[in-house]
């Protein structure tokens, strides 16, 4: 018995040398019974993928146990499935993952991602030897797939986001770049719990995604128990076909019934396909099939793991380039005459800003969840019908959809009320992992809405997102700075947060005026200030009004305007503080911990400088926006009353 070191090394020596390999990777468009540029009949075809699945689990056995860690089990589950699109049913160039041309395939079972690397190794994207690197500091191939692995469009492994992302895939391929891609989604049967798999359900069928396949690998078992339906594969099948879907249940280790489901597929039209596939969790090793106990264990070296591949040996018989990228504006957006003292808000002007945008970048998409006439995205609707994106009252799905479109070399601008952004905040973060160009606009921010109440108010939002690594955030105060910053954020490659008000605010900047990220503006100042007060959005007009009532008692505050809360501008602030006494008030409306007050904390915590915060300390109620911020701290009353109180005057 050969151990598994001379297993590896045979198996690969065989990949280069056996007669009877799958070569469908060597060309693009293989027609469907073609291997090596020879036509098969169907049993010849299944006869190949069969071996070619086995070798998927002999390497997913190897790779998780060599790192001591993983989920071998999810992969032996879904082999077939996955060999059948890879060797047969999807057209791709394994050295251009980015062409345009190729189907896309989603692992939304992120947690089987050594069959997925396996997959791709066996396709000839990169050596077999590189499997035996799975989860090593050094290595792309991830305990979950991450965009470190450049055949992976999307990180993910937060179960339940895969769907959505095929979603966002699939919509561009056949309404906005209108190639014939095919979108292909990996799921398990236990994340299918997930509300917001069935999100993207809904919105798949609704925009007739005859493009977009889901498949769920239905093995019945998930990390702790049996999952909720077990083997009743007919319920997923009623669920999906309730949504609008053509469902189709099969076995999914009967190589012909998969073949005959993906054709069945490709001839569909006006409708996406779910295929569910009843598995066996562990199949193809008799002690692991079927078995509980055994999610996220890998075999262990020695007996272990020789007799599982004694068992699975012996079964063992026997150029496109990428026509989308992301290119900055090509020419700079019509600026909007906006008058000096004019009541716009930042909404409104977000709005008028991505319309503009959109009239000269062709890559700007807009979504937004039923909300836009509140967040002025049916501004951009209007001038651009065909690039904007009704996402519904489904945030996660809609934030997953946004990950799936900024694969493709979109730029997605995602609007919604800053409240309900945190219900995707799983996806939010998990689109930072993926290194998506994604940009988040919430309305609505703090008690500043007035009457509405708590549950309207983002109050948390700047810290989530400053949480978010590589992200930058923005928060305007007027209409100028507002257009400004929506054009920065569309040329800022990554994650952009930009917060716009409710209220109308004055216009206060002229219309040439720069903003750019990572800066910050003086407002007022002079030699005899005392303080310098931190603020943005509408508390700088607060601020403003602090001024102005201080000035008439000889009292005098530096105010500076913090549009972009991460990155800070630390030698402004610095400077600032250390001509005003070496103290700084920050006001926000914002719950008091995470926000625009501990942004600046941080950022001159080692300085000497004392940081007094301002902000929301508990949970609002209901009230007049005026008579709200003056309950809960904020007002321009409570901000001259600080900086007296500090200097005891």
């Amino acid at each position: 018995m050969r151990n598994a070191e001379d297993y590896a090394y045979a198996l690969h020596t065989s990949n280069q040398i056996a007669a009877i390999r799958l070569d469908l990777f060597s060309s693009l468009f293989t027609s469907p019974r073609q291997f090596g540029g020879f036509e098969l009949s169907l049993d010849e075809t299944v006869k190949r993928l069969e071996i070619k699945a086995n070798r998927l689990r002999i390497h997913s056995l190897l790779s998780t146990s060599e790192a001591g860690s993983g989920h071998p089990t999810s992969c032996l589950s879904s082999a077939d499935i996955v060999a059948a699109l890879f060797f047969h049913i999807m057209r791709y160039n394994p050295n251009e993952p980015s062409s345009s041309q190729n189907d896309r395939f989603v692992l939304s079972k992120g947690h089987a991602a050594p069959l997925l690397y396996a997959a791709w190794a066996e396709a000839g994207a990169f050596p077999v030897e590189k499997l035996s690197t799975l989860r090593r500091f050094d290595s792309d191939l991830e305990g979950h797939p991450t965009t470190r692995f450049k055949w992976v469009d999307v990180a993910t492994g937060s179960l339940g986001q895969g769907l959505s992302i095929g979603l966002g895939i699939a919509y561009c391929g056949k309404y906005l770049d209108r190639l014939g891609y095919r979108v292909y989604v990996l799921l398990g049967d236990g994340e299918s719990a997930e509300g917001a798999v069935w999100e993207a359900a809904a919105l798949a069928a609704y925009y007739k995604l005859d493009n977009l396949v889901g498949i769920v690998d239905a093995n019945a078992l998930g990390q702790s128990q049996r999952t909720m339906y077990g083997h009743d594969i007919e319920s997923y099948r009623r669920r999906f076909e309730a949504f609008g879907w053509h469902a189709i249940c099969i076995d999914g280790h009967d190589m012909r019934e998969i073949l005959g489901a993906f054709g069945e597929a490709r001839n569909l039209k006006d409708r996406p396909v779910a295929i569910i596939a009843k598995t066996i969790k562990g199949k193809g090793v008799s002690f692991l099939e079927g078995k509980e106990g055994w999610h996220g264990r890998a075999l262990k070296k020695g007996e272990e793991l020789e007799r599982a591949l004694d068992e699975l040996q012996n079964a063992d018989r026997g150029e496109l380039k990428s026509e989308i990228s992301s290119p900055s504006t090509t020419s700079d957006p019509q600026l909007t005459s906006y008058e000096l003292g004019e009541e716009v808000a930042t909404r409104q002007a977000y709005g008028i800003a991505l319309a503009r945008l959109g009239d000269v970048n062709p890559f700007v998409i807009s979504l937004d969840g039923d909300v836009k006439n509140s967040t002025f995205a049916e501004t951009f609707m209007h001038a651009h019908p065909e690039r904007y994106f009704e996402g519904f009252i489904a945030e996660q799905d809609m934030v997953g959809v946004a990950m799936g479109l900024s694969s493709r070399g979109r730029i997605p601008f995602v609007s919604t009320f800053s409240a309900f952004l945190s219900r995707a905040y799983d996806q939010i973060r998990m689109s930072a992992i993926s290194g998506a160009n994604i940009k988040y606009v919430g309305s609505h921010c703090g008690v500043s809405i007035g009457e509405d109440g708590p549950s309207q108010m983002g109050l948390e939002d700047l810290a989530l997102f400053r949480a978010i690594p590589h992200s930058v955030v923005l928060y305007p105060c007027d209409a100028v700075s507002t257009e400004k910053l929506v054009f920065e954020a569309a040329k800022h490659k990554g994650i952009v947060y930009i917060r716009t008000a409710r209220p109308k605010t004055p216009v206060i900047y002229r219309s040439e005026e720069k903003f750019r990220i990572g800066g910050c503006k003086i407002l007022r100042q002079s030699k005899r200030d005392k303080v310098t007060v931190v603020a943005a959005g509408v508390t700088l007009y607060e601020a403003m009004k602090a001024y102005e009532i201080l000035k008439t008692e000889q009292i005098f505050i530096r105010v500076i305007d913090a549009y972009c809360v991460k990155p800070l501008d630390e030698k402004t602030l610095i400077e600032a503080a250390s001509e005003t006494n070496n103290s700084i008030v920050t006001v926000e409306d914002h719950y008091y911990e995470g926000g625009l007050g501990d942004a600046v904390l941080s950022t001159v915590a080692t300085t000497g400088i004392h940081v007094h915060k301002m902000g929301i300390r508990e949970v609002p109620r209901s009230g007049k926006p005026e008579e709200l911020m003056s309950a809960y701290g904020i007002s321009a009353e409570r901000i001259a009353e600080k900086a007296r109180g500090l200097f005891h005057v």
